[in-house]
Parts: C-alpha cells; structure tokens; sequence
C-alpha cells in the first residue's frame, strides 16, 4: 500500500503541468515540479535520520516549500507537526519534549536559540527554513533525488499532529490520520464544487489547520491552482480576485476588505465563493459583504480535532449567525452537557460529533482521549450549540465560556447579539468573572465604532428590556480592540485573566 493521503493527492492531479502554488513576485510551481520537490524533502528527510512514524516539528514562515515539505513527510512517512510561528523558545520547548521530533525546522534567525533546547530534548537535527523557502533544508533538499519509494501509509496510519491553542490547560497534541484529512478533502471538494478549474487565494498562515488542510487539500484533491500570499493584504487580494474564484478566510480578513473602497461588486465578479471560518463571523459583516458584493459568504465549523464539521449551503440560503448543516458522512447532535441526553430543537447544549473526519485521540493523553469520546464514538467538541427548526447549526459559544451566574446559566453569544445589534458597536464579548454574591459576573468588553459616544451606563440602559435581569452585564468595559489570537478568534481567557479582580475592587475597570 503507498502512502494513503499523498497517493490521492497525486491521483487528483490529472494535469501535471497545471500550476500548483504562484506566489506574489511570480514564481510558478506545477503538480510535476511539487512532487519532485517532495521527493527531495523525502530524500532529505531520510539523510537526517526520519524514520517512518517520526514527527517532523515546522516553525517556520509562510512559503511554499511548507507545503513541499509536508508532501515530502507524506512520502516519507513521516507526522508533519505545524507549530505557530508565535511561539517563544520556552514554549517550543513543551512541545519539542512532548512530541519527541526527529527533526526541527525552524527559522534560521531562531536556530542559536532553539538549537540548545532541541539538543536538551533529544531532537536529532535541526534545519533551516526562511519565508523565501531558503535555508539548510532547502538546499539538502535540491541536492537530493527527485526519485523516492514512498513508505507504506494506511488511512489509520497519522499524518499530522496539530496542538491544541491550549486555552484550557497544557496543549494537546491532536493526532490526525491520512483518511481524517483525506476524507474532509474530499467531502470540502464536492460540497463546495471545487474543480481543477479554480483558482484559490491562499493568505491564511501554514501552521494552522484552515489553511494547511481546509484550503490547501481541497485545492489538491481538486487538481486546482493556488495564488500564494504571505499574509493578507486587502490591496493584493482585491488585485487578483479577477483571475481568482475563491477564497477561505477569517472574519476579520471580511472585515478588512470592507473597509477598503476598492471592494465592489465589480471587483468580485470572477469570484464564485468566499469561505469564513475559524472564529464566528458577524451576522453585521454577512449583511455588508452581501450588500457591497452580492455575494453571501459561506460560514462552516471546524476545529484542530475535526477539520471541518458542518457547511452553509453551496447552493442554498447562507443564513448569517449560523454554520449550515453537518458534512455528509458526519454525525452532528446537541446533548445535555451533564447527562449527555440528547436535546430538542432549539435547546442550548453541546455539541458532540462522529466520522471518519474524527480525530484519532490526543498525543500520549489515552486519559484526556477516553474523557473527550463518547462510548458510540462521538467526540465531545467543547462547543455550545443548537439546531434551528430548519436544521441549521447555531454555535454559541465554548462550554469553558460559559457563564454561571446565581445559579443561572447566560449564553454569552446571546448577550453578545443584543449588544453588536446597538448602534455604535462593532462587536462584544461577554464572559464571567469571580463575584463575590453571584459566583460570576457577566461581563462585556465592547468595541465602538469612531466617533461613537456609547457609554456603559447607555449599553445598560438599551438592554434593560432586551434581557432578563440576570443576564444583564453588571459592568461595561470599552476597549480600542478585544484580544484575538492569530486566526482572528477573541481570546476570551485573556480577558477574564485581565478582570479577574473587577468586582473584588482590586481589578482593572476599563
């Protein structure tokens, strides 16, 4: 058996000689060149010692050798494990120690610093990789062989491991199987009628999973091209959406190309999909692009463990504040987060789901692994949520946010609506803090549009008759932004760290 994901990646290139990845300054790889690439980083691999079964730990800037090197670990055999590039040394040095990598590639400029935890932790090389695609790697890889023997990979065999953003404790390392991704690939291909036609704006970061495996597989299981941008630009991406048909992005990717003048229905004509996800996307911002562009951007719901769980509709109504039905092939159900019973529509619980996208549990935790999965199979995902009349999927918000307050329990997404529905606001976030009579305090941190006077004695005010009492925010907070990690997500424990002391009298007020 050949390696399982990377045979069906090369199967789906009919056109050899079709472009793969273009880049900004104008380089062009074809499917031909980037499996020759891989079979270098193969090559090169296996020179440094890359067993079948070892991971390969990647630091590094966005290029497309990235994406090479992960096709060469596929050939290899090897666990591709993608790391942010905003990790400190201290942090490396969990995940070099957990994972136990054969190699590290890294940043040249981060070698000095990393090479003496990697030597500490037992990684048997350390290589480099700069955003020009350059660096010891690269060039052990262009003098190797074109020509490899692929390793024998099963769909049950892993491909990846990608660590949680460890919002709730140490991260876990999420192992993901060569059928976990190829399955989603397949499913994002077909339910998003991608064909080798397409041509993908690719601005999202390499280390993450939306633009490692949701847009990247679906791009090579379609046989389509990509347009490869370092980060987001609103100026490039608007200048090449006339030779591009789709793009995934983040919300705030949206958010910026509303803000830029150039963004008109004119300029998103050769367009035919735009893809958001990785955090919940303003229903405010579904309404403008819609308005600005006529088209209705396509929301879906995934996670590190999962890749992607439910879809809007390709065809069909894209209703905003929602992300569509389940995937086919994937069970979705809302349960009672304590006694797992199953809910009606429209009630508020968990969100569990099952198939073959389901990761295979997490990196030496078999502990963590048993707590999180159901005796059927369902993967308990941490995310609140519910099923409209309709179908559709509301998400709510995680478990770990939610907010108990005198017993009752407040839905902060529910809040959050009422509050990003006053004008003046751009968005919210609600969350709970210690309070000495009520256990937590609901709280909201608010962003104003410029020029906005909105204080937090009129926010109060307007939502007076909007809610029950007890979900009402006992304190306002206005804030120039809320914290977001790198994918756009607010980092709602940031803020409860921030104000933890807001109601005790010894925490910070605004």
């Amino acid at each position: 058996m050949p390696s399982h994901l990377y045979a069906e990646i090369e199967a789906a290139a009919r056109d050899p000689d079709k472009v793969l990845i273009e880049t900004q300054d104008g380089r062009a790889i074809t499917y031909r060149q980037a499996f020759a690439h891989a079979g270098r980083f193969a090559n090169a691999l296996r020179a440094l010692g890359v067993e079948v079964g070892d991971r390969v730990a990647v630091q590094v800037e966005k290029s497309p050798e990235v994406i090479l090197l992960l096709l060469g670990c596929l050939r290899a055999g090897a666990v591709f494990l993608p790391l942010n590039t905003a990790y400190t040394p201290a942090e490396l040095d969990y995940f070099l120690s957990d994972a136990e990598p054969a190699l590290l590639v890294c940043d040249p400029a981060a070698k000095p610093a990393l090479a003496e935890i990697a030597t500490r932790r037992g990684v048997g090389a350390v290589e480099t990789l700069d955003a020009r695609g350059e660096g010891s790697l690269a060039d052990k890889a262009a003098a190797a062989s074109p020509d490899f023997a692929d390793a024998e990979r099963g769909p049950d065999d892993l491909a990846a491991i990608l660590y949680t953003s460890g919002t709730t404790g140490r991260s876990k390392g999420a192992m993901l199987t060569h059928e976990n991704l190829a399955s989603n690939a397949r499913t994002l291909r077909d339910t998003w009628a991608f064909t080798a036609r397409d041509v993908l704006i690719h601005a999202l970061p390499t280390f993450h999973t939306h633009g490692l495996f949701t847009a990247t597989n679906t791009i090579l299981f379609s046989g389509a091209s990509m347009l490869f941008l370092p980060k987001f630009d609103a100026d490039e991406i608007l200048r090449l959406m006339p030779r591009a048909t789709s793009m995934m992005g983040v919300p705030t990717f949206y958010v910026r190309l509303l803000q830029h003048e150039g963004l008109t229905s004119e300029a998103t004509a050769h367009m035919r999909l735009f893809v958001s996800g990785s955090a919940p996307l303003l229903a405010e911002t579904h309404r403008a692009f819609a308005e600005r562009t006529g088209h209705a951007i396509l929301e879906r719901y995934g996670m590190t463990e999962t890749n992607m769980n439910t879809s809007n509709p390709y065809e069909g109504e894209r209703i905003a504040g929602t992300v569509g039905f389940p995937l086919p092939g994937i069970d979705l159900r809302v349960v009672d987060p304590q006694t797992g019973e199953g809910l009606a529509t429209d009630e508020i619980g968990m969100i569990e789901v099952r198939g073959p996208n389901v990761f295979k549990g997490y990196w030496r935790n078999p502990e963590k692994t048993k707590a999180e999965f159901r005796e059927d199979g369902f993967f308990v995902t941490g995310d609140l949520g519910k099923i409209d009349p309709r179908g559709y999927v509301h998400i709510v918000g995680r478990g770990k946010d939610l907010v108990i307050t005198g017993g009752y329990n407040v839905y902060p997404k529910e809040v959050e609506s009422e509050i990003d529905a006053l004008p003046g606001v751009v968005e919210s976030a609600v969350f709970g803090v210690p309070h000495p009579d009520l256990g937590e305090g609901v709280t909201a941190a608010i962003v104003l549009e410029p020029g906005a006077s909105l204080d937090e004695a009129q926010v109060k005010a307007a939502l007076a008759d909007r809610l029950a009492r007890f979900k009402q925010p006992k304190r306002v907070i206005v804030l120039p932004e809320l914290p977001r990690n790198t994918m756009g997500k607010v980092q709602k424990a940031a803020l409860r760290e921030r104000y933890a002391g807001l109601y005790a009298g010894g925490g910070a007020a605004g």
